[in-house]
């Protein structure tokens, strides 16, 4: 078993940065929560609601906020954002699992790929002709890169990942095993009463930084590219479909669907199985509540939900008959106010 690496306290804040209080020898070699931390790992309090858990961890120091400095005598890191820090040091003491460079002998690869010698493909992957792979970029077994596809430098495709031709991804991504990438949009045109295919001819742009969970899948253009920003995140099981515009450092959770043609902006968070109608925009830094469907253009930064509360089956079946029973109650509240010559405002 590979050992692992670890860090005093003193070089994790000279890596990262913050404000150390306590002995900085103390080494510490994994994260863990409060109630679980043992010694020789590293807890960290994001809310103050946790405060109390404080008294009874056994971690060898904590992530503070600048407002719990004196929240405790254990040794602790002050930072502004204790959940980023957090993050960071799971990266420092948890770094991904490198791969050797070099080409496995069960991979099919074109000779016509460009392939440097630092790069990696694992067992069983294909690639096509005319595919550009990054310096040190890992391309897992059983992938499929389709022809003239590029990959940017320092990027991962974890196994059986697939992107199909003519796609451009960017450096540092993170592509999940399962992944599809390119794949045809939904685009048919009724001719009688059958559907005809229209040929997809686009193709997918993903920028830097850019993470891709397993499982999600993102349309190919129907005649531009489907593009995805520097820094987006998108979890496991989204479905993006044809001609989606996607902005910088915006956060997508699971079972989102994104229909045709939607723009979203730079810095949104929507939240998993939200779902968004097709050719309308939403604006930057706009939040979607998990479970929402928008049907419309949102320009306004802010929160948006439009979830319908949970409750027992029976009690929702007499809501949802009183709901359908709306307009009609409506339209007989006009007619009140018609014929008392009153309108609703006038009468309170």
């Amino acid at each position: 078993m590979e050992k692992r690496k670890s860090y005093t306290l003193g070089q994790i804040v000279s890596h990262i940065g913050g404000e150390l209080a306590g002995d900085a020898k103390i080494r510490i070699h994994q994260v863990a929560a409060l109630e679980s931390a043992a010694a020789g790992q590293i807890s960290f309090l994001a809310q103050a609601r946790y405060v109390e858990q404080l008294k009874t961890t056994a971690a060898s120091a904590v992530i503070v906020g600048v407002a719990l400095r004196d929240a405790t005598a254990l040794p602790r890191i002050i930072c502004v954002n204790p959940y980023a820090y957090y993050a960071a040091v799971v990266g420092l003491l948890n770094p991904p699992h490198s791969e050797p460079p070099g080409i496995h002998t069960s991979a099919v690869v074109d000779k016509g790929a460009r392939i440097p010698k630092t790069a990696h493909v694992g067992p069983c992957a294909v690639i096509e002709k005319g595919v550009s792979i990054g310096a040190r970029s890992i391309i897992g077994a059983g992938c499929f890169v389709g022809r003239n596809s590029r990959i940017g430098a320092d990027t991962r495709l974890y196994p059986n990942a697939t992107v199909y031709h003519d796609c451009r991804i960017g450096e540092r991504c993170i592509i999940h095993a399962g992944a599809v990438i390119g794949s045809d949009g939904f685009g048919n045109a009724k001719d009688g009463t059958v559907w005809k295919k229209i040929p997809q001819i686009g193709g997918v742009t993903i920028g830097d930084d850019v993470e891709i969970g397993a499982n999600t899948t993102i349309d190919r253009g129907a005649l531009d590219d489907t593009t995805i920003a520097n820094g987006a995140k998108l979890d496991n099981q989204i479905q993006v479909a044809h001609n989606v515009s996607i902005g910088e450092n915006t956060a997508i959770a699971a079972c989102t669907g994104i229909a045709g043609s939607a723009k979203i902006g730079n810095n949104c968070a929507l939240g998993g199985a939200s779902m968004i109608y097709g050719h309308i925009t939403i604006g930057d830094n706009i939040n979607v509540s998990a479970g929402t469907l928008i049907m419309k253009s949102l320009d306004e930064p802010g929160v948006y939900t439009g979830v319908y509360p949970f409750t027992s089956h029976q009690r929702w079946l007499k809501n949802a008959s009183q709901l359908r029973q709306l307009d009609e109650l409506a339209r007989r509240v006009r007619a009140l106010e018609k014929h008392s010559g009153k309108t609703g405002e006038e009468q309170s």
